[in-house]
Parts: C-alpha cells; sequence; structure tokens
C-alpha cells in the first residue's frame, strides 16, 4: 500500500450533475465518528493526498508528496526506489508510525485521520503487521516472548499464544530456538522472529519496511521466499525494498522517486503500467 490506481472512487466530472453531490469523504472533524465506505467500494487500504515534510538542521525534506494509493485484498505490492526516495516514510504513514502533514488513509473502509496514538497501537496489534530492517525485537525477551507478545497486549489468552508461536516458529524453521535470546541469532534467524511477531495475531495486513536490508543473500532469499509463501496464503502484503530480487516476487510493484509514485505495474498480468515514467524493476517479470 498509485495516484490513478483508485479510479472507481472518483466522481465523474464529465456530465452535468442530476443527483446530489457524494458525500465528503476526507478525515472527520474532531470527536465525530469515522466515516465508513461499504465493501463494494473499499480497498484494504487506501491513501489519498499523503503529504510529509521533514524539518531538520537544513532545508526541509519533501518525503512524501501528495500520494495516492489503493491496495486490494490479497495483494502483494511492493513500493521500490533509491535511497531517500521516501519510500519508508510513506510506511511509516500508512502504519500510522507518523502522521501525515495532510491527505487521508483508510484502513478497511474506515478513516484514520481522527484516530489517537493509542487508537494506532491497538490497529498495529490486531489489523497490521510490521517488520523492520533492523528487526526491533526486544534483547532481553526470548524469542518465545517476544513472538508472543503482541498476541498477549491484544487480548488473546495465554494458551492460544503459545500455540500460535509453536506453529510459526515451527513454519519459519525456528523450532528448538523458543528460549534462544535474539543476540544469539543470526540476522536472518532474528528476522524471521520478527516475520513471526508481526504474524502471530493473524493480521489482514503486514507491511514490511527493506525486510532484507541488513541481510545477506542467502538471508534475502529465505525472506522472499516466506513473504511469496504467505501472500500464496492469502496475506495481502506492503513491501519497501530498494531490491529487485524481493520486489521481483510481488504481483504489483510501485517505483517510488523523490516522493511520488512514478509507475505502477502489475507484473503478472501484462498490463502496462498505469503512470508513465521510469522504472528500474518493470522488467522483473521472468
Amino acid at each position: 500500500m498509485s495516484d490513478d490506481s483508485t479510479p472507481a472512487l472518483r466522481a465523474d466530472t464529465s456530465a452535468p450533475r442530476t443527483e446530489s453531490p457524494a458525500p465528503h469523504t476526507e478525515g472527520p472533524a474532531p470527536g465525530t465518528e469515522s466515516p465508513r465506505l461499504t465493501p463494494a467500494e473499499s480497498p484494504l487500504l487506501r491513501a489519498e493526498g499523503l503529504v510529509k515534510t521533514h524539518h531538520g538542521e537544513g532545508a526541509p525534506a519533501h518525503a512524501v508528496r501528495g500520494v495516492d494509493l489503493a491496495v486490494r485484498q490479497g495483494e502483494f505490492v511492493a513500493v521500490t526506489g533509491p535511497s531517500g526516495a521516501g519510500k519508508s516514510t510513506l510506511l511509516h504513514l500508512l502504519g500510522g508510525l507518523q502522521r501525515p502533514d495532510s491527505g487521508s488513509i483508510w484502513l478497511d473502509g474506515e478513516c484514520a485521520d481522527a484516530w489517537s496514538e493509542a487508537r494506532w497501537a491497538v490497529e498495529r496489534r490486531k489489523r497490521l503487521g510490521i517488520v523492520f530492517q533492523f528487526f526491533n525485537l526486544v534483547s532481553d525477551l526470548s524469542v518465545a516472548d517476544n513472538v508472543e507478545l503482541p498476541a498477549l497486549l491484544a487480548g488473546v489468552p495465554p494458551k492460544r499464544a503459545r500455540t500460535e508461536r509453536a506453529e510459526l516458529l515451527g513454519e519459519l524453521g525456528l523450532a528448538g530456538k523458543e528460549r534462544s535470546m535474539p543476540g544469539e541469532l543470526s540476522g536472518g534467524e532474528q528476522q524471521r522472529v520478527a516475520l513471526a511477531r508481526a504474524l502471530v495475531n493473524r493480521p489482514p495486513l503486514l507491511l514490511a519496511d527493506e525486510p532484507a536490508g541488513s541481510l545477506d543473500s542467502k538471508g534475502t532469499r529465505e525472506v522472499m521466499r516466506l513473504l511469496s509463501r504467505f501472500h500464496q496464503r492469502g496475506q495481502t502484503i506492503v513491501l519497501v525494498t530498494h531490491d529487485a530480487r524481493l520486489a521481483s516476487a510481488a504481483d504489483r510493484v510501485i517505483s517510488f522517486f523523490d516522493g511520488r509514485i512514478a509507475d505502477d505495474a502489475e507484473l503478472d498480468s501484462g498490463t502496462p503500467p498505469r503512470r508513465a515514467g521510469i522504472s528500474g524493476v518493470l522488467e522483473l517479470k521472468d
């Protein structure tokens, strides 16, 4: 989770209106209930007009510049581009880790504009799994505790949390590592623990921020294989990467440059890019 990827959600202005205008769909005023779109018109994740500028000691850095994006249930979307293009900032906006300066985000048809930090934290436990480049494991907790913690925080009974943890660790090749500490694992193993932690609550949406950025080629192949496996089971994934190998595992690739979407292409459908532009990953169908 391009600028032109949600045309069905926009009003047709080519003919005179004979009906009353459609309701305004931007974020609600503070204190009002978040509006919901009907399932027929609502992608799992939608962003409209996202803008984010970082202010530091130097000139302002325009990380995200008016991005529109829609991600359908079951899609595997890779957002790729050079370092500094704004890819990670976009993912952090989509996951509620940063707030946009302007624009709106909808999760499963519900506008998130009025969500508090606490509400976003709840959503990240239940509906959003996030994997980071540097794992972000709790160093003084065991592998088992790192994976079970999000489930327990979400109110899952301990017995069920243990069962989910055991199943995930077994599937990810980490059986027998439950009592290990993160510092005792290789980088690839730590990233698999982070993936298990992100998926333990079976979230509808998985956001992955450069998940192989700290791994060698073997670890990168393993991450690609695991993401592909979960996607084949219906997991919706938005992946941020500068690695063309990882991007080639997706079924849709968005090329991101200077805070904007330059290309948006379905890799398996053979359709042309939704937006013309330059892309270094559009020839990855092989």
